[in-house]
This record gives C-alpha cells, sequence and structure tokens, in this order.
C-alpha cells in the first residue's frame, strides 16, 4: 500500500508537503531525480519558492547580504538619473536592468528621498538613456524606495 502511494508522488515534497525548508539555509538542486533541499553555498541568494506572495517571502536575501550590499562602497562614477519600478520579484539579488549601461557591470544605486544607496550588478537593457529601468525587489527595500511607486534613483558605476 505504502508503495502504491509512493509511486504516485512527484518527488516535489516542498511545494506543498510536510517538509519545508527555510529559505535562509537551503536551496533546492535539480538533478536526475527531481529537486532536493540542500545546504545553501557560501553567499548564494537563492530564488524565491513558487508559493511566494509577499515581499517577505520573495526576498530571499539574507542579513548578511544587506549589510554587505549597503557598505560596499561600488560605482564611483554617476551614470545619471532613471525611474526605476520594480523589476520581477522572483529574480533574487541586488540589481537593476538599466539603458544607463551597454555592458554587466558593479555599481550603486542611490534614492535621494532616503539618502540611502545599494551595491548592485548593473544589467543592460535596450532603450533610450532617457527610458526607465526595473530594480530588484531587495534593492528597492533597502532603499527604502515604494514597491508600487515610481522612484527616481541616481545610477552610478565602478
Amino acid at each position: 500500500m505504502a508503495g502504491l502511494l509512493l509511486t504516485a508522488c512527484d518527488g516535489n515534497f516542498s511545494q506543498g508537503g510536510l517538509y519545508k525548508p527555510r529559505a535562509d539555509d537551503t536551496v533546492q538542486i535539480e538533478g536526475e531525480n527531481g529537486s532536493r533541499p540542500v545546504a545553501r553555498p557560501e553567499g548564494a541568494v537563492v530564488k524565491p519558492a513558487a508559493t511566494a506572495h509577499t515581499a517577505e517571502q520573495f526576498d530571499t536575501t539574507t542579513a548578511q547580504h544587506r549589510a554587505e550590499a549597503t557598505t560596499a562602497g561600488g560605482g564611483v562614477r554617476k551614470l545619471g538619473t532613471t525611474i526605476a519600478s520594480l523589476g520581477n520579484p522572483a529574480e533574487a539579488g541586488f540589481w537593476i536592468k538599466t539603458p544607463l549601461v551597454s555592458k554587466l557591470g558593479k555599481g550603486r544605486v542611490e534614492y535621494p528621498a532616503t539618502g540611502k544607496s545599494v551595491a548592485v550588478d548593473l544589467i543592460p537593457i535596450d532603450g533610450p538613456k532617457a527610458a526607465g529601468s526595473r530594480v530588484s525587489l531587495a534593492a528597492l527595500r533597502l532603499l527604502g524606495a515604494p514597491l508600487t511607486g515610481l522612484p527616481e534613483l541616481i545610477v552610478f558605476t565602478e
């Protein structure tokens, strides 16, 4: 009887089963036998769970990640200002997708309304320099910017 029940199982126990790994200590690894939780590599930011619904559930950065992002010098040359919106919340980490850069790089964004800044990955997107940008959920939260608004950010590169 137990064998019959297990053969109907898809092996995805973390998506509604009894075992629910904490987002801060495990990641899902895809393998030949489906996904399985394993210890998170040091410093890795993981993808949010498929069942995430709130900003806290989508923001998988740790306190250490947030501290590093706010204390990192990063970005000394000003690229310009951009009107930003929330990017895909399922894309973890600290990043900005902006037409102000033409290649991947490291930098910083600053939100003048709060005076806060965050080190980010600069990701190029097509469009005129005056076009808007998309920013990660984690970065907007650290900046104290509204998640549903269109904050004006200053973008810097290294």
